[in-house]
């Protein structure tokens, strides 16, 4: 798997590119070689017992059939609740409702569940009786730095809370100072190219290699330079006369050709897609065996599934309103929404795409071929840097050198840019009220209660309109509102991207935000590919795709993988299932 591994590995990516299947090969690897290992998940989604189709938990588990392998499941979204309940619990009957209300929504996101696993698993970093038990410690997901960076800011350990501030990543390092020799301990061994390295798991896809280069040019700066690429999931080079095979071996060619120069100089593994679910001993051993074509088995695929064109039938009913698309980042919000547009334009309708994507050849491609479709685009760098340098000019002013560093940091948090590009956005929702409006990329649950919460947006609107107030229908209102705003989750029929996409659909019930369907994006199982490896991985989406359509969505659509990259009118019309005349 990989060579000259030091004590403390760790794996870090985004959802769905195979970190925990990696973590878990690596790790029988060292075992079976005849070190002691121990694998620590601590990711959200993690399925680790399932992998090894054992029980694990939050304790230390011998792997039986893996002699010197342990492993332990740390729960994060469990250590977030007792960590929120440590914070908040001495402040019930002292402070009012409505103010213990803020303070939980501030500590309900992404960087509380992150720093309360990195409380977790900085005890095994740490803790010499348990560390020195083991040749290799492998941690299935790594913290980002972003929350590096703010456990080493000195100010932000304590009275975050008491002073009444209200960013969204300092209040979860309230009341953290008996821990703060360890953390410290922690950083450093991140930092010690000689313990630990940090291995960077993506896909062959521009946006996962993309992303890949951000983080590590991001811990690199911190500090952390002992890295390594994992690219996982290429396509053999055999495509047996498959266009889709074809096309994806051109694609993952094109993407590594084009990676940024500085993530492409790293020391790099490369493993094949894989025709078989990575569960079991034997899987997880051949993982970075060559696939043999010959000898993968036929299997048969469900390619009866609802196309995009049924919810676009649902969502033109009301004849203008508000369509946006949500998920975790590279599962294809952008395409979504640009195929929802372009259908509804194609059908007479007036419509504005709204977006984020950074492909301007897509959108120029957009408004010059699609009638009806006026398309904007809105730069996040731009608009967050504008946002960032706002808040400096007025919660900053009167700061201390300290304050200021820690309100930097806080707004590195990514709800800055959600909120940030939610304010571009709002500009453009009253739009809605005339026309279509289809908005790429919108914030989650929690940043939404976190404007609400602070009087960003509906409450300030409210208290500003006066008598006029009950006439008035705030962003947060319209989005509430489901005759008003569609909102479409955008998922694969993967075991992380669904579970995410479940977790953000529970986000957003929070804030009183009913999404109106899933959309299962790029599904092999919706393409009838007969090449072999496509045709097992396709038969591998089955129970994902049984999730979503018998337990989580209202109304769901499957959209083919194709075998061209989906730029362009007519081939984001091919995505939708079926294609009516252009009026």
């Amino acid at each position: 798997m990989f060579n000259d591994l030091p004590k403390f590995v760790f794996l870090t990516g985004k959802g769905g590119v195979g970190k925990t299947s990696l973590a878990c090969a690596t790790a029988v690897g060292l075992a079976d070689a005849g070190k002691k290992v121990l694998l620590v998940s601590t990711d959200p989604a993690s399925n680790v017992g399932h992998v090894f189709v054992i029980e694990i938990g939050n304790r230390i588990t011998p792997i039986t059939a893996v002699p010197g392998l342990d492993a332990i499941e740390i729960d994060p979204e469990g250590a977030a609740a007792e960590y929120r309940e440590r914070i908040v619990g001495p402040m019930r009957g002292v402070l009012p409702e409505k103010a213990l209300k803020g303070i939980e929504e501030q500590l309900s996101g992404a960087c509380t569940t992150e720093i309360a696993a990195f409380d977790e698993f900085t005890a095994l970093l740490t803790d010499d009786t348990v560390t020195g038990a083991y040749d290799h410690i492998i941690f299935d997901t790594a913290p980002t730095g972003h929350t590096i960076r703010m456990l080493k800011l000195p100010g932000a350990w304590s009275g975050f809370l008491e002073t009444g501030g209200d960013a969204s990543c300092l209040g979860p390092l309230a009341g953290l100072e008996k821990q703060r020799a360890r953390y410290a301990a922690a950083v450093d061994s991140l930092s010690d190219a000689a313990r630990t390295r940090l291995i960077l798991v993506t896909r062959p896809r521009v946006s996962s290699l993309t992303e890949a280069a951000r983080t590590s040019r991001e811990l690199a700066d911190i500090g952390i330079g002992n890295q390594h690429l994992a690219i996982n999931g290429l396509m053999p080079e055999e495509d047996l006369g498959d266009a889709l095979a074809a096309s994806l071996i051109a694609r993952d060619h094109a993407a590594l050709d084009g990676m940024d120069a500085q993530l492409a100089a790293l020391p790099q593994s490369r493993f094949a897609l894989r025709p078989e679910n990575l569960v079991g001993l034997g899987a997880l051993r051949r993982m970075n065996a060559p696939v043999d074509l010959a000898k993968v088995a036929a299997r048969k695929t469900e390619t009866d599934l609802p196309p995009l064109a049924a919810l676009i039938d649902g969502i033109e009913a009301a004849g203008k309103g508000l369509v946006m698309t949500m998920g975790k980042g590279g599962v294809g919000k952008t395409t979504i929404a640009a195929a929802v547009a372009v259908e509804l334009a194609a059908r007479g309708h007036e419509v504005l795409l709204t977006t984020t994507d950074p492909a301007a050849h897509l959108t120029e491609t957009l408004a010059g071929d699609v009638p009806h479709l006026t398309v904007s685009r809105i730069d996040p760098e731009v608009a967050t840097r504008g946002y960032r340098d706002h808040i400096m000019a007025t919660k900053g002013a009167g700061l201390d050198a300290q304050g200021r560093a820690m309100l930097e940091e806080d707004l590195r948090s990514p709800c800055t840019e959600e909120i940030a590009v939610f304010q571009a956005f709002s500009r453009v929702i009253r739009e809605a009220g005339r026309m279509f409006v289809v908005m790429d990329t919108a914030p989650t649950g929690h940043t939404l209660l976190l404007l609400d919460a602070t009087g960003s947006y509906h409450r300030d609107v409210l208290r500003h309109a006066g008598e006029n107030a009950g006439h008035m229908t705030t962003p947060m209102m319209r989005l509430q509102d489901p005759d008003k705003t569609k909102i479409l989750i955008v998922t694969l029929a993967e075991t992380t991207p669904v579970l995410e996409a479940a977790r953000l659909q529970e986000d957003l019930k929070r804030a009183g935000i009913t999404p109106y369907a899933w959309v299962i994006n790029a599904s092999l199982a919706a393409t009838g590919t007969t090449h072999p490896v496509l045709a097992a991985r396709a038969a591998t989406e089955g129970p994902e795709i049984a999730k979503v359509r018998n337990g989580l969505a209202i109304r769901h659509a499957a959209v083919p993988m194709l075998a061209e990259d989906p730029v362009g009118a007519e081939r984001l019309r091919a995505l939708v299932g079926r294609a009516p005349a252009i009026a």
